[in-house]
């Protein structure tokens, strides 16, 4: 399980637009997410290679051209969600308050981040189907580090040197996966009490290093 959980699989889609989207706009998200939404209960109750296109449509209750109007197949509707969740994570660092230091940056996008994915009732649905589908799994690996250089140009709007930006996007991504991998295997009923573990005890590993390097040699 632990092996499985390596990956990013609790990405979510995020139901969150600004008021100036369009009515087609929002009409085109609903139908993608009704998509998204029915083939993640089927996923879950008939299998990743056993759902086809078909089954999903069928219960959607929309046509296959309008699955393949949003996703170009079954892959890139498991990997979709990471692109929502790029989206979570450039509005956690936008709305961190300016001013704020890379430690207080990275606190708040993790917590800010896991609070809202905590709200998804399917979010461990989905951890679920990749945890136990490679296929389904590898999907949204293969989004990662598209996610990662997103993450680093955001932080890097906020940090005065880019090699902190790009330390804190892996930090912050790792935090997150280690968070929900907590929160998933280890039977935490409250996402913040795992994401409350999980930062402080890399607040305790930097610390420790910081400690170690001061030290004088002998």
């Amino acid at each position: 399980m632990s092996d499985a959980l390596r990956c990013y699989a609790c990405f979510v889609p995020s139901n969150t637009q600004p008021a100036s989207v369009s009515l087609q706009t929002r009409k085109q998200e609903f139908v993608r997410d009704a998509i998204w939404v029915a083939a993640i209960d089927l996923f879950a109750e008939k299998g990743f290679e056993e759902t086809t296109v078909e089954h999903i449509v069928e219960a959607a209750g929309t046509s296959r051209r309008t699955f393949f109007r949003h996703f170009e197949s079954k892959r890139d509707l498991m990997a979709q969600p990471v692109v929502s969740y790029g989206a979570s994570l450039t509005q956690a660092i936008e709305s961190c308050p300016q001013g704020s230091s890379p430690a207080e940056l990275f606190h708040h996008v993790v917590v800010d981040v896991a609070q809202r994915t905590a709200s998804d009732s399917r979010m461990r649905k989905v951890m679920e189907i990749a945890a136990k589908y490679p296929a389904a799994r590898e999907a949204q690996v293969s989004r990662v580090a598209e996610l990662q250089d997103r993450l680093a140009e955001a932080f890097a709007k906020r940090c005065d040197a880019k090699i902190t930006a790009h330390v804190l996007a892996g930090l912050t991504l790792s935090a997150l996966s280690v968070t929900y991998r907590v929160w998933f295997t280890k039977g935490k009923r409250d996402m913040m009490s795992a994401v409350q573990d999980v930062v402080a005890e890399f607040s305790a590993v930097v610390c420790r290093e910081k400690t170690r390097s001061k030290r004088p040699v002998a």
